[in-house]
């Protein structure tokens, strides 16, 4: 049966916007539309550069530029090179740095236009922003990029051994940059060797991707900022985004985390943390009702865009404009789920502090969704038991239950059907009597073993509401050391989240979450290339001074 094709092609022009190819240094000219506000003179610019179509609804990009000139800003947008009305070879990353430059310096140029610009933008077109920082262009007067990330390594699958790669980012650079249009051709999954699917998607679809095959199976050497990294740049005034629920959210909050200790790069950081996935829908809507989905609902459109806007405006009325001081912007504006914003003068609070869960009951771990004990007593009784061993078969993978990892709030689904497998594990602890606020990073240091020279572990954090079912709050993966018995540390990431009364907290560990994650086969073969995988059995140890533990970040005074 031949394998259907989804084509996507640019949207409409806008109305409201006049286009302009936009000549870059070696010739390639970028479609760019530009939205001016209705008062004339010379306004300061916000430019974004995206590869999504500078014209689609998924994009709202007329939305956010209605806002923009509505406060006085020329807004500027702009197909990246390859991409929809744009010329060039598509090929992600490797342009951005010259071609931001050159946008920049056209911006500047005209008439309309008083030499200040600013750019803001999600996802690659926050990663625009970082491309454009290393050209130094002078007049690039402030950033706000948000759910993005200086290196992208969960959409660029460089597989090596001590990796876990995201195979919805193979399927990114498959389906968004292999030609100027979006194709989308659906993988056979179960197909071995994996790669052969992707091979027969490229067939039915008669294009191929580049930076796919620059990634698969065997990387290449890319380098994604050409001009120097970007806090190796001059630093400029930054409202850094994150999503608590964003699939990019650990490598966004060690972006923060290194910009927020730089000797030049700090004193211009500011955080910008909200309750929301990649595609931003909200904590406060979830799972998202038909009227409050603004893939499909104007007015919920509307009002994702001036939650999206509010931000910006203000930081860019203080550096783009200087209507307002700098002290007047909170160093810190963190969202906690299911309260509210709240401000800080640094990240994590300076009133956080440390939680301690510790492992305990590790047989009952495989055992139902409850599994064994969280809890705060690191003494485990003489006679209780210290392992607990699991299988991984790489023929049966612990299935990833999100449809779409960039839209986890759409449904936020209930994972607790699948935590009584038998090849995942889980430790519950009791129901909170009073809120815990969780404010922070998340930890969790594991003694773990496996009989297979390499293993992936994935650990997730749970809120378990009191009807049982279980919500995602963070997750983290490493792959074990081939040193046996060593400990592990897996980063969690950040979160803001207030755990309710009567509701409880669940560590989830497994070997696989497939498809979203790229399969361990077992053995040292290339995942990609390898045509069958191994059984192998795992330990879990705990008790004896061994690290089994889950550390939080909490509000409130210890009890």
């Amino acid at each position: 049966m031949p394998i259907a094709t989804e084509r996507i092609g640019p949207a409409p022009l806008s109305a409201v916007a006049e286009q302009y190819m936009v000549p870059m240094r070696d010739g390639v000219e970028l479609a760019t539309d530009v939205y001016l506000p209705a008062s004339p003179g010379r306004h300061p610019a916000v430019l974004v550069r995206l590869p999504y179509d500078k014209n689609s609804r998924y994009c709202y990009m007329e939305q956010i530029a209605a806002e923009l000139t509505a406060r006085g800003y020329a807004t500027v947008v702009q197909d990246v090179r390859g991409k929809f009305r744009s010329q060039g070879e598509t090929v992600p990353f490797v342009h951005e740095a010259e071609d931001g430059y050159d946008t920049i310096e056209w911006i500047t140029r005209q008439q309309w236009s008083d030499a200040v610009v600013g750019m803001c933008g999600d996802s690659y077109f926050g990663f625009t922003q970082w491309a454009a920082v290393t050209s130094g262009h002078p007049a690039l007067k402030a950033i706000v990029p948000r759910v993005t990330s200086t290196e992208h390594t969960v959409v660029v699958p460089r597989w090596d051994p001590e990796r876990i790669v995201t195979l919805y980012g193979a399927e990114y650079l498959a389906d968004y940059w292999a030609a100027r249009d979006i194709v989308h051709v659906p993988v056979d999954h179960d197909r071995r060797p994996l790669l052969a699917a992707f091979e027969e998607a490229f067939n039915a679809s008669g294009t191929r991707s580049v930076a796919f095959d620059i990634c698969v199976p065997h990387p290449q050497p890319t380098d994604l900022f050409p001009l120097g990294h970007p806090f190796q740049a001059r630093p400029v005034p930054t409202l850094h985004g994150v999503g608590w629920f964003d699939n990019l959210l650990g490598e966004s909050i060690r972006d923060y985390t290194a910009l927020a200790a730089h000797p030049t790069w700090g004193p211009l950081t500011y955080l910008h943390a909200d309750s929301i996935d990649h595609e931003n829908h909200r904590l406060t809507h979830s799972p998202v009702q038909p009227e409050n989905d603004h893939n499909t609902d104007d007015e919920a459109l509307r009002r994702t865009v001036a939650h999206y806007v509010a931000p910006v405006l203000e930081f860019f009325d203080v550096f783009l404009k200087g209507e307002r001081p700098e002290e007047s912007l909170p160093r810190v504006r963190w969202h906690l789920g299911h309260v509210g914003f709240r401000t800080s003068t640094v990240w994590p609070p300076p009133e956080a502090r440390e939680l301690v869960l510790y492992l305990a009951e590790p047989t009952l771990a495989v055992r139902d969704s409850d599994g064994g004990r969280l809890h705060e007593n690191p003494e485990l009784p003489a006679d209780s038991p210290r392992t607990v061993r699991w299988t991984h078969d790489p023929h049966d993978l612990v299935p990833s239950i999100t449809g779409d990892p960039f839209s986890a709030l759409r449904e936020w689904v209930d994972e607790s059907g699948l935590q009584s497998r038998p090849d995942v594990l889980t430790f519950t602890a009791a129901p909170v009597s009073t809120a815990l606020d969780l404010a922070g990073p998340v930890r969790a240091e594991l003694t773990v073993d496996s009989t297979a020279p390499g293993m992936h572990l994935f650990a997730k954090l749970f809120d378990v509401f009191p009807d049982g079912t279980a919500h995602m709050l963070v997750r983290g993966q490493t792959v074990l050391p081939p040193r046996r018995g060593e400990a592990v540390e897996i980063d969690l990431g950040h979160t803001g989240y207030r755990l309710r009364p009567g509701h409880r907290l669940r560590l989830q560990l497994t070997c696989s979450d497939f498809p979203h994650y790229l399969w361990h086969p077992g053995t040292e073969e290339n995942p990609w290339l390898a045509a069958r995988g191994r059984t192998s059995t795992q330990t879990l140890s705990v008790g004896d001074s061994l690290p089994a533990q889950v550390r939080l970040t909490v509000l409130g005074a210890e009890e």
